[in-house]
């Protein structure tokens, strides 16, 4: 007789059952047939994965330049980036490979090119006349390292200076360097004993290109001749020199020094200074030297036309001035302007009329660069008030500690938002217009509405619309205004949990719709908000206090022969925040005779009247309190429902489900008691470790980078363990009544001691007992589907997700429309819906075509307004999904995990889709996106992996490894949305935007702008009659003839090794092999004859104008001497 085999048998089950196709399993109720088999229409071609655009202030910023002709400012970073900027809405962001920091940036002016000196002592040229620049050129310098740098206007020789002192010359058409060379020992005097120290400047004389300026650290300038090869003139002085600055007429030039002094020299007198002065300095009443100050770092000289000319400067402070922050001086005439700055001085330029350097400069403005912040002062007003900057630099104002990207919004949000926003703008700007207004728009098609909201540190909530690949503040959200602020630190409650930032924004939840917020801070506290085009008064606000614990020891456990049924608030009691206590009052908490607090909230909202201005204004404020001298946790999970008034949070001890329109607490439920008591999926309680859980604000301590305990964490993993709850005797006068009884969770924190944040790691290190210590909430979902697998009709529903891979459902019983207000809404948990690997991160319904369905939803009405207007505009969203025939499904519920992703038809609960997203990394983000017209699953791996798979069939359609987690601020601020777009914060200051639709990379380089525009250059200024006659006019050099390898010779090669740019045609030929090589070979070529076209047009209108020119002058001369004699000639 053939043995039988049971562990055959319960294999082939799971086989039918897990397979990935709904047709291999045998004909059952719930499984799709043949005929259901939705059409599946997205390809991988419709997927790829690049950058669009970088928005923020530049991290670590380290140097600056502006070209005055092309109105473009660029901004170099100590991380090698270079950020370039125009007007309103022109961006670019470019990227050296080595990452070395920016010492100094080079306009080619109105050329549109850049030269860029890097700390890796390398040059490079960046070719700006294309939408994404590209290096045209690289110079490495093997032996020197570079100090600084010089290109004078209209020449195409770049003098570079090094740390030895000596001067090398570069052609920056070909990058080659040309044999002359100014050696250190030859410029300073034969007599001098010590090396002068790095070049610290270089310029030519404004009047005279063939004279030029070297400025040694050690306090020595000379004056070198280029023709002679020799040294006019050496200016000595005993304090090293920081910077020096050219009056316009060549005859004087100032230096600033190290000690706070600045010394003005005249070219013809090197003996000694003509003038010493120190700006900030005291001067003492015997005439002897005033005290040494701060080195000023930067000085600029610059001449007007009618008036006094200006010098502005950074730095050279008094000694005695400690903590004052950074200043700007500006002098002009006999006044002298001290501003302060709110970060210290990177650099500073003064923008001028002429790009001349021998003409009056007329300045208008002056750009500060700070190392937060970006600030151009307008020259030409009094007091010299700022421009309102256009660019969205101020992301970083407090730090960001959550993002969301919302693609395709309603499309009157945004002008609704602006308008409420544009109440909150600062006074007391310039009225002139941004000075810095180079480039031009993209041309792209991309029309669709896009905002991300950021929520920060301090408690502010900031909208931006980001449509067109533009980004600009739209309203700004002070959610700390709802609570008292402790004046001092000895003022501190102590029941914070949180050291710094206890205002801190955690997570939010939106609908654009109903435009209904609901914000979770990081001291356990929940705000909810309505939009009002109206202002109010808020005489008290109104106030929800929740007790959330639970207390087990390790024999606890649940009844397994008892009944458990959720508990449901009578309809016959009410509750309000009015029937009870003022929960701001000292009544509602208490302490024990030890000391323990308990049921105390950890912020303090306030009693005065609240003024809250057209906006988001306060509807209800959720705390979490104190239990028995334990804080509350934190909330990991937050979700808001305009259609049925419902807002629900969750955390490591289970869930609170409010109704904000009755303000009452619905229900309070333990981890335990969301599973049923014969649930397969339910683990069983562990005893905690007694250890309290340090909670640390979101953002970042420090804007370096983050410890390695701290990276590769997953965001959504719980840090509580789950619990048991039972039922207690209602205090009224210490909580809100819950109707007729209330449930009480009693709680242990859990945690590790090296570990300050909310999180457990998810990395593969981790063992089954560790993640099995604590379950938390890590997702919700309203949806209206089937609660139950013998239920033929949807009804409103929540889907619950846990750190643990579990999926709850619970049902929820909402009164008709008319008893909304009176009755209270019934819950029931229907127990486990489906198990998965890894913490749940997104949950999803689609129809039976696959089409997605989406959470019911309020269109939005005024709260403020009249009852009319109200009633009129007041309406929900009808329910979509139909009901179900029997055994029949109509609804597929698209789960998705740290590790997999399932697909569950409904109401049979049959898995008919399953896909292991990953082994070896785990998923940090994922989102169910619409995308050409259909839905797929999004997701960024701890990996660098970011992916997509097709619903509902879980296809992978995208793999590309694109960036490996470095710290927790990626992990905490990537999000997708909808039509291929998703973000990141890529720095404590800077937001990345990539996109992984097909059709968005083909339509990128007509999206993005423009910064070359061609515009023609002023005309050189007049030289005059006089100055013509008798030459006092500037001095032109022919360079190409002094610096040419004719002249000079070649250069040693060992010195520099050039290197062909990605974006010159050497690069691009190097690129090209293979079977596409005679294709890019022929798209060079015709590049190459399309510039070369473009040139030659350039030099016939070049011409055509010189020719006419020559014919006017021609027709002058004639005029004026047709009727004289020759004698008289």
């Amino acid at each position: 007789m053939k043995k039988f085999n049971i562990r055959k048998v319960l294999d082939g089950l799971t086989a039918a059952s897990s397979s990935s196709s709904p047709f291999s399993a045998s004909a059952q109720p719930g499984t799709p047939r043949e005929n259901d088999v939705v059409q599946e229409t997205l390809q991988t071609e419709h997927f790829l994965l690049c950058k669009t655009v970088r928005h923020g202030f530049p991290y670590q910023p380290s140097s600056m330049a502006f070209d005055p002709v092309q109105k473009i400012l660029a901004i170099g970073t100590q991380t090698g980036a270079l950020r370039l900027f125009g007007r309103a809405g022109v961006e670019c962001y470019c990227q050296h490979e080595s990452g070395a920091a920016i010492i100094q940036l080079q306009f080619l002016i109105n050329e549109g090119a850049l030269v860029s000196a890097l700390a890796d002592d390398s040059i490079h040229l960046w070719n700006l006349r294309q939408k994404i620049p590209a290096i045209l050129h690289s110079l490495k310098f093997n032996r020197e390292r570079i100090t600084y740098c010089h290109l004078p206007f209209q020449s195409k020789w770049l003098y570079i200076g090094t740390e030895r002192g000596n001067i090398h010359i570069v052609n920056v058409e070909s990058f080659t360097l040309s044999g002359y060379v100014i050696m250190w020992n030859k410029a300073i005097e034969l007599s001098t004993k010590t090396h002068p120290g790095p070049v610290v400047h270089i310029s030519d004389n404004p009047m005279d290109e063939g004279k030029l300026l070297i400025g040694f650290e050690c306090g020595v300038v000379v004056l070198w001749d280029l023709k002679s090869k020799k040294a006019d003139c050496r200016y000595n002085y005993d304090e090293a020199i920081h910077s020096v600055a050219w009056h316009h007429e060549g005859k004087q030039f100032v230096c600033s020094h190290s000690d706070g002094t600045l010394t003005t020299w005249n070219i013809r007198a090197p003996a000694k200074p003509a003038q010493i002065m120190t700006p900030h300095g005291k001067q003492p009443k015997d005439g002897k030297k005033p005290e040494p100050c701060k080195p000023i770092l930067k000085v600029e000289y610059k001449t007007t036309r009618a008036g006094d000319p200006f010098m502005v400067l950074s730095g050279g402070l008094s000694y005695d001035t400690v903590g004052r922050r950074a200043c700007l001086t500006v002098m002009h005439g006999k006044s002298t302007a001290v501003l302060e700055m709110d970060f210290p001085i990177v650099d500073f330029l003064t923008l001028c009329e002429t790009p001349y350097p021998n003409d009056f400069q007329e300045p208008y403005a002056v750009v500060v660069l700070l190392e937060k912040d970006l600030v151009v002062i307008d020259l030409g007003q009094i007091g010299y008030p700022i421009f309102e900057s256009p660019y969205p630099l101020s992301i970083h104002e407090s730090p960001v500690t959550c993002v969301e990207y919302f693609a395709d919004c309603p499309s009157e949000l945004i002008p609704a938002l602006y308008s409420v926003g544009t109440r909150q703008k600062r006074q007391g700007y310039s009225k002139k217009e941004w000075p810095i207004s180079g480039g031009n728009w993209g041309q792209g098609t991309q029309s669709y509405p896009e905002i991300i909201i950021t929520g920060h540190a301090d408690g502010t909530i900031k909208f931006w619309d980001a449509s067109a690949l533009m980004l600009q503040v739209l309203y700004k959200l002070k959610t700390a205004k709802v609570f008292e602020r402790a004046r001092s630190k000895e003022e501190k409650p102590s029941t914070d949990i949180v050291d710094e930032d206890p205002f801190a924004i955690q997570t939010l939840s939106w609908c654009p719709e109903s435009r209904m917020l609901c914000v979770a801070g990081v001291s356990a506290h929940v705000i909810i908000y309505r939009f009002s085009k109206q202002e109010i008064t808020t005489e008290v606000v109104q106030l929800l206090e929740v007790r959330m614990q639970c207390e087990f020891s390790e024999v606890d456990s649940p009844d397994p022969g008892g009944e458990q049924t959720p508990t449901l608030p009578s309809s016959g009691a009410s509750s309000s925040p009015q029937e009870s206590e003022p929960p701001t009052q000292q009544s509602t908490g208490s302490n024990s005779s030890d000391g323990a607090r308990d049921n105390i909230p950890c912020l303090q909202v306030r009693s005065s009247p609240l003024k809250q201005s057209p906006g988001y204004q306060v509807e209800l404020v959720i705390q979490l309190v104190w239990v028995s001298g334990e804080p509350p946790q934190q909330i990991t999970s937050l979700s808001v429902n305009s259609s049925y008034g419902l807002v629900v949070l969750g955390n490591g001890n289970g869930l609170a489900v409010v109704d904000y329109l009755q303000k009452t607490l619905l229900l309070n439920m333990g981890m335990s008691e969301l599973y049923s008591p014969s649930d397969p999926y339910q683990r069983q309680p562990r005893s905690p470790r007694k250890t309290r859980q340090p909670s640390g604000a979101l953002c970042d301590s420090s804007d370096g980078a983050n410890p390695s305990e701290e990276r590769c964490k997953s965001p959504n993993s719980g840090s509580a363990n789950c619990c048991l709850s039972f039922l207690l005797p209602l205090r009224s006068i210490q909580i809100i009544r819950l109707h007729s009884f209330t449930l009480y969770l009693w709680f242990f924190f859990h945690s590790d001691a090296k570990d300050n944040s909310f999180t457990r790691s998810r990395s593969s290190s981790v063992t089954s007992i560790d993640r099995e210590s604590g379950e938390a909430i890590s997702a919700f979902y309203f949806c209206e589907s089937f609660p139950r697998k013998a239920d033929v009709l949807v009804s409103p529903c929540l889907l619950v997700g846990t750190t643990q891979g579990s999926v709850m459902m619970v049902a929820l019983s909402l009164p008709p429309g008319d008893q909304r207000l009176q009755q209270p809404v019934g819950i029931a948990s229907c127990g486990t819906l489906v198990s998965l690997k890894g913490g749940i991160l997104t949950m999803s319904l689609l129809d039976a075509a696959g089409a997605l369905l989406a959470p019911s939803y309020e269109t939005w009405y005024d709260p403020n307004a009249s009852d009319e207007e109200k009633e009129k505009s007041r309406r929900r969203r009808p329910a979509s999904p139909p009901s179900s025939q029997e055994g029949q499904d109509t609804q597929l519920a698209v789960l998705c995990s740290e590790k997999q992703a399932k697909v569950v038809a409904l109401p049979s609960q049959t898995r008919i889709y399953k896909h292991n997203i990953t082994e070896v990394s785990f998923v940090l983000r994922a989102d169910v996106v619409q995308m050409a017209g259909t839905n797929c699953i999004a997701c960024f791996c701890a990996n660098g992996h970011i992916m997509t798979l097709s619903l509902p069939s879980l296809r992978p359609l995208l793999d590309v490894n694109y960036l490996p987690l470095t710290d927790m601020r990626i992990a905490r601020t990537f999000c997708f949305s909808n039509l291929g777009q998703a973000l990141y914060l890529t720095s404590p200051t800077e937001i990345q935007r990539i996109t992984y639709s097909q059709e968005t990379c083909d339509n990128l380089q007509e999206m993005l702008s423009e910064l070359f525009t061609p515009v023609e250059t002023p005309e050189a200024p007049n030289r005059g009659f006089f100055k013509g006659l008798f030459g006092g006019g500037a001095q032109s050099l022919d360079r190409e003839d002094l610096f040419g390898e004719t002249t000079a010779g070649k250069a040693s090669r060992s010195l520099a090794q050039h290197i062909p740019g990605p974006g010159s045609m050497e690069g691009m030929k190097g690129a090209a092999s293979g079977v596409v090589g005679d294709l890019a070979r022929a798209r060079i070529a015709l590049d190459e004859r399309g510039q070369k076209l473009g040139e030659l047009e350039e030099r016939t209108a070049a011409m055509m104008a010189s020719a006419e020119s020559f014919s006017k002058h021609a027709h002058n001369t004639m005029v004026k001497y047709k009727d004289k004699k020759w004698y008289q000639l």
